[in-house]
């Protein structure tokens, strides 16, 4: 079996038992992925050299804009799509064999963990898994220590809040928070963060009125 063969049956939802043909090319991809990860992590790159050790590990090339922090870790990397301007930050975690599609301009904070494999309930089958891919669309932020799970779609202009785990589609323009992750509003046209002197002018408020 080839990895194109592999991944299109990936993408398909095929379960990897433990011992087959699948589970075969998955173990050989791990040891090909381990080495490019090892070698992106161990010592210092520019930016150009880190795109060129992305691109290795997913087996695609990405675009000039396209920017990580190391160190960043995954166990396949095959599987993994990015879009134009994304931004990696250091310590995130990809298990991409059912797909990891990141749309243009996503941004992902510190730690973030996307995993695309879920295992078989029943006990005496625990090791088989069941890949379902993760879709993060354009201009997306997740904030540090976020965890997406398999089969999870984010739409464009989401923003999940740090510390969140993700179990259900987020839709475009939301802002998720919690674990359980749930939308709590959405983002309006327009709408900026609070400035470092609006904070300062409502503690001065605040101030004022205890006076």
């Amino acid at each position: 079996m080839t990895v194109e063969e592999y991944l299109n049956r990936m993408n398909l939802g095929d379960p990897i038992e433990p011992g087959g043909e699948m589970h075969a090319v998955m173990r050989e991809i791990n040891e090909e992925t381990m080495r490019l990860t090892f070698e992106l992590n161990s010592h210092y790159h520019t930016q150009e050299e880190i795109r060129t050790l992305f691109s290795r590990i997913i087996g695609k090339p990405v675009d000039k804009t396209f920017r990580l922090f190391p160190p960043f870790y995954t166990n396949c990397g095959k599987n993994i799509v990015v879009g134009k301007r994304v931004f990696i930050n250091t310590g995130c975690h990809f298990v991409d064999q059912g797909g990891i599609t990141i749309g243009d301009g996503s941004l992902l904070g510190n730690s973030v963990i996307l995993t695309t494999l879920n295992h078989d309930f029943d006990p005496e089958h625990r090791a088989t898994t069941y890949p379902a891919p993760i879709v993060i669309g354009k201009n997306v932020w997740l904030g540090s220590c976020v965890v997406v799970v398999p089969g999870v779609k984010i739409g464009d202009g989401a923003i999940v809040g740090a510390g969140s785990v993700v179990t259900k589609d987020i839709p475009p323009g939301g802002v998720a928070a919690g674990a359980p992750a749930r939308v709590i509003r959405k983002i309006q046209p327009g709408e900026r963060p609070r400035q470092r002197k609006d904070l300062a002018m409502e503690r001065l408020a605040m101030r004022e009125e205890d006076e």
